[in-house]
């Protein structure tokens, strides 16, 4: 991290629906790319933003963890609130942290969350919900069925044999040998959401596509299209034997939440915050010096107003 600069880590909220994933891409929309075009304009550099996960065209979030550096006179709640006054509807920043300099949001995590949604009421098939799960329930004629044709049981056993340390090479798009294919899941549950059934996973890491590999083979289980024996001897690495089904739809998944030891995430330098409130950040941190004026315009943010985030009045420095 250069000098003058300060570590921030960042909760993201997205909806993945009109991006295609997280990573910068030439010509198309990604959340990487909005994250580091507003930040551009709010500080007037280039700067990198680094996630703990890169999440697929589709997939949403609302609990993506980033981490950023910018000058030392932001604080984490000017920071945030500029953020989000500035960053399209479809992104939201839930939450803004000082972080240790070398705080790194992928290789300090000890584990990540997923949720994937199911939708299996004809509720679910509203365009208020669809693009944020699986929708399953089907028209029979011209009257909607009041649930899909799912053996809850089956899921239940069917997510049963995931955690422990296995391999989960079956259930990843190929072409990653070199990364390895054992994880270790410690959570792996169905559980009731309003307009279905939700499932979570918790394990130290992913493979590409791997969640989406095992809903979908865990519904066409559910569905009787194929047993639950087919499950247990790719879990065992017999390569010779059943393939997974084709991944579920990216509408229904989310990361949800991801995981750090303690003194990955400690920060022993108080940061002051400028919203007005007590919080506990006691000390003071003296603000770099003003940056020089920049052919790119930016927002200084001691030019902000607390409740707007616009320019004061006078400001020398529009967004």
């Amino acid at each position: 991290m250069a000098p003058g600069q300060r570590r921030f880590r960042l909760t993201l909220h997205y909806d993945g629906t009109r991006f295609f994933g997280w990573q910068m891409q030439p010509e198309v929309r990604t959340v990487q790319g909005e994250l580091q075009n507003t930040l551009e304009r709010l500080t007037g550099a280039h700067r990198t933003v680094t996630a703990a996960g890169r999440t697929d065209r589709g997939v949403h979030a609302t609990g993506q963890v980033v981490a950023l550096a910018v000058p030392r006179r932001w604080s984490a709640a000017t920071l945030q609130r500029a953020l989000n006054a500035r960053l399209p509807g479809d992104i939201w920043v839930a939450e803004a942290q000082a972080a240790p300099p070398g705080f790194h949001p992928r290789y300090d995590a000890t584990g990540r969350e997923y949720g994937y949604r199911l939708g299996l009421t004809a509720a679910a098939r509203s365009p208020f919900h669809r693009a944020w799960c699986w929708p399953l329930a089907h028209l029979t004629g011209d009257t909607p069925s009041t649930t899909a044709d799912l053996d809850v049981e089956a899921l239940h056993a069917a997510a049963a044999l995931l955690p422990g340390e296995k391999s989960f090479a079956a259930f990843a798009r190929a072409g990653q040998e070199h990364r390895g294919d054992r994880c270790t899941v410690t959570e792996a549950r169905w559980a009731a959401w309003d307009l279905g059934l939700e499932f979570t996973i918790l394990a130290n890491r992913f493979l590409h596509h791997m969640v989406r590999y095992l809903v979908g083979t865990m519904v066409d289980i559910a569905r009787g299209r194929r047993p639950l024996d087919d499950m247990r001897a790719m879990l065992d690495g017999n390569r010779d034997g059943p393939v997974t089904s084709p991944p579920a739809p990216a509408s229904g998944l989310f990361l949800r939440r991801v995981r750090y030891p303690a003194h990955a995430i400690a920060h022993d330098t108080a940061i002051p915050d400028d919203s007005g409130s007590a919080s506990g950040n006691a000390a003071t941190v003296a603000d770099a010096p003003p940056e020089s004026a920049r052919s790119v315009p930016f927002a200084d943010p001691a030019a902000l107003d607390s409740d707007t985030d616009h320019p004061l009045a006078g400001s020398a420095n529009p967004p």
